[in-house]
């Protein structure tokens, strides 16, 4: 089945399962597709820094989880032969954030590409790039997270 017809829908809710912190911070995905995804942070006092807005852990969290959430959808078929996990990351901090956040992350590299790494036997490494915009869309963020898929022993 081609990449951009698998059904994806699942990530959304696997992720609240999976990873506790998405549920616990509220992060929700808006937009769900193989190469894409969008999820947004709400504003929540809870999760705000001592100027009004979103902790930097807030929005480095909202990247990474939207990061995961590209990952997890666009590996979807191939969870059994390998595990996603994260390598690095680097974010920048661009403009004050306030308010709900959005996280905008896109795939680096085509799956198929790393896919056809990893049956090479080579261990691949792929970015995820990342775009965290306030409610009036400003730029507040820009964020990358090589990931790697580990083969499954």
């Amino acid at each position: 089945m081609p990449l951009m017809s698998q059904d994806v829908s699942f990530v959304a809710d696997a992720l609240k399962q999976a990873v506790p912190y998405v549920k616990t911070t509220g992060i929700e995905f808006e937009e769900v597709s193989a190469d894409r995804i969008v999820a947004s942070l709400p504003d929540d006092p809870a999760l705000r820094n001592h100027i009004g807005g979103p902790h930097a852990a807030m929005m480095f969290g909202l990247g990474e989880s939207a990061s995961g959430a590209v990952v997890m959808a666009a590996f979807a078929a191939h969870l059994g032969k390998a595990t996603p996990l994260a390598v690095r990351a680097d974010i920048s901090y661009k403009k004050i954030a306030m308010g709900v956040l959005r996280a905008e992350a896109v795939l680096g590299r085509s799956a198929d590409e790393v896919l056809a790494e990893l049956e090479s036997g080579t261990r691949p490494e792929f970015p995820v790039t990342i775009t965290i915009t306030n409610a009036e869309g400003v730029i507040t963020g820009e964020m990358t997270v090589v990931w790697t898929l580990k083969p499954a022993r």
